[in-house]
């Protein structure tokens, strides 16, 4: 059976805790990304959306992955934490413009990710997505939306992400809604409800479940066990790639679990 490929990673790659934990000790810090390139397949940047960074920081990420790797790249607050989400153009710009590109094929998914006090109204969220662009420096952009209002379990909702092409992020959360339904061309997991009180984040079991769903994901289909928003206007059975990643709270253990992940996926 055909199937995209399933990466998984952490949320940025400095974290003290994870010195002597998942960082060998006496590594130095210079050296940390290209050590947790060389044992996850993803990282997500959550850097990006406080700050902005040179095109020689992206060009110096670049240079410390291997081939296959991807960033995912968490945007600007600025962009998204707005009352008028169309007036962003600007904020926009000046993210997708500050060297993103200089990742080269290391560049994944774009993760945009609003307060959890925005909520869904059709005509906002539809001037937000007119606003993103198919390229950037002509690579080729994917987007992700990281909703966090229940108010986006609507059918409009998923709807207009699809039309737009636009992934939905799947938020295994404690709070935040689950949106199972797939929308663009990737499927993009958030898991952040493991526990540092598990050696992998999360209970084998429940790690076990997880790695069924991203399968049956990356298969082109949709879990059964996951209740979707739109069920009745499912998207086209399809191969496509899925990313995971471990960013609960503690997350001392989130390396352990996405490479709990990547060897049984």
């Amino acid at each position: 059976m055909a199937s995209g490929k399933i990466r998984a990673g952490i949320g940025g790659w400095t974290f003290e805790p994870w010195r002597g934990v998942f960082y060998p000790e006496g590594l130095r810090q210079a050296d940390e990304l290209s050590y947790a390139a060389s044992k996850l397949t993803a990282i997500e940047i959550n850097g990006t959306y406080y700050s902005s960074f040179k095109p020689d920081s992206w060009a110096k990420w670049r240079a410390a992955t291997p081939e296959g790797f991807k960033f995912a790249v968490k945007a600007s607050r600025f962009c998204t934490n707005r009352k008028v989400l169309a007036d962003g153009a600007e904020s926009m710009g000046k993210f997708l413009n500050q060297g993103l590109s200089e990742l080269g094929d290391r560049l994944g998914p774009i993760l945009w990710q609003f307060a959890n006090t925005k909520k869904f109204d059709e005509a906002d969220f539809e001037g937000f997505l007119k606003l993103l662009p198919d390229k950037q420096d002509g690579l080729p952009l994917t987007h992700v939306l990281e909703v966090r209002h229940p108010t986006f379990i609507d059918p409009a909702f998923i709807a207009l992400a699809r039309q737009y092409g636009a992934t939905v992020c799947l938020a295994d959360h404690h709070v935040y809604p689950l949106i199972p339904d797939v929308t663009g061309d990737v499927v993009y997991a958030r898991l952040q409800t493991g526990s540092d009180d598990e050696p992998t984040a999360y209970k084998p079991a429940d790690l076990d479940a997880w790695i069924g769903r991203l399968k049956t994901y990356a298969e082109g289909g949709a879990p059964a066990d996951l209740p979707m928003a739109d069920a009745a206007n499912s998207a086209p059975v399809k191969p496509r790639d899925v990313y995971a990643f471990v960013i609960h709270e503690g997350k001392v253990r989130a390396p352990a679990a996405a490479m709990a992940i990547i060897t049984r996926v």
